[in-house]
């Protein structure tokens, strides 16, 4: 059987894998449901908390499709969206593809074969898996530490908090200015990644100020991020064909 990145039995496997996930979601929902009965909590506002939460989710939900259609190029539909409907986050499966793709040479253009579909697959489930067992083992040390060092002084914990913050972002932004000492030999190809992550930096403050500014603009704090990320890669169009 010759491979295909699109195969059906793939769809199947995934479906198969979801369908695991959104039943263990529709069980703790019953179980939520009928523990706030319980508790006495009106079923009209139980209505309202569940009818809020599902319309909240679309907007992160349009995030995820735009990474499934980004990955989608090269490595199908299927595994995209089993990554990223279960365990895992926009930013690191699209930073984990490329570089797997990147450093078995394959262009934006090329279509990885079988062997090398799998060893994307495993860089993809394998690293994030690494959280799953650290949370059991490091999180409750590393809570006590910082409920200890808040109770001693409040600010220095904000300050560390927001250091251990910002040091996981540098992982992420480095890649965006790994070509940018290219623009000194005469490349400009390394400034678009620098310019599109700007345009999407604009456009998140941007909403964020509105929607702290302006009463009817609130709604702009939940959709910031698919708006941010939608924007920058438009912009990505002009600046490839200007720069690229």
């Amino acid at each position: 059987m010759e491979f295909n990145i699109n195969h059906p039995l793939l769809y199947v496997l995934v479906a198969a894998v979801i369908a695991v996930v959104l039943a263990q979601s529709v069980f703790f929902l019953v179980k939520a449901w009928k523990r706030g009965v319980q508790l006495g909590i009106d079923k009209k506002k139980l209505r309202k908390i569940a009818t809020t939460a599902a319309v909240f989710t679309v907007a992160p939900a349009v995030s995820i499709v735009i990474g499934v259609l980004t990955l989608s190029k090269q490595l199908g539909v299927a595994l995209p969206w089993l990554r990223l409907s279960v365990v895992g986050s926009l930013s690191y499966e699209m930073l984990a593809a490329s570089n797997t793709l990147g450093a078995m040479g394959l262009s934006a253009v090329t279509t990885p074969n079988a062997s090398q579909y799998v060893t994307v697959a495993l860089v993809m489930t394998i690293s994030i898996m690494v959280g799953i067992w650290l949370v059991p083992v490091l999180c409750k040390r590393l809570q006590s530490g910082m409920s200890k060092l808040e109770k001693r002084d409040k600010k220095w914990a904000d300050v560390f908090q927001s250091a251990l913050f910002l040091g996981m972002i540098s992982a992420f932004v480095g890649i965006v200015f790994c070509d940018f000492s290219d623009i000194f030999v005469g490349e400009f190809k390394g400034l678009i990644p620098v310019l599109v992550m700007l345009v999407s930096a604009v456009v998140m403050v941007i909403c964020g100020v509105l929607s702290k500014k302006v009463e009817k603009a609130r709604w702009l704090a939940d959709y910031a991020l698919p708006a941010s990320l939608i924007l920058g890669m438009a912009s990505a169009i002009p600046l490839t064909a200007w720069l690229g």
